[in-house]
């Protein structure tokens, strides 16, 4: 599986590509792809995304099932979704 991830423009958060293709802040909301339909998707994303001028770093990454439940494959994307490994308090893991 695959989801898509981008960081928005107007204030650097990171976001990701939900249902219906609007972009959404929290990790557990996002879609996810079946790698053969990633791509397709991941192009649709980042030309809308241009146009609107929505976001940059528009990209697909790894998702894997973890006790039933789906988290990125790489500590990157990890980090990406929870926020700084060094304050807990900061970053989406806070909320």
């Amino acid at each position: 599986m695959k989801a898509i991830t981008a960081n928005r423009l107007r204030d650097g958060e990171v976001v990701f590509l939900g249902e219906g293709g609007r972009w959404v802040e929290s990790f557990a909301e996002a879609a996810l792809f079946q790698r053969a339909e990633a791509d397709a998707v991941l192009a649709d994303a980042k030309a809308k995304a241009e146009r609107e001028q929505f976001g940059v770093d528009i990209y697909a990454f790894e998702v894997v099932e973890q006790d039933g439940v789906p988290v990125p494959a790489t500590m990157r994307e990890r980090i990406r979704t929870a926020g700084p490994t060094v304050r807990l308090d900061l970053g989406k893991q806070a909320a």
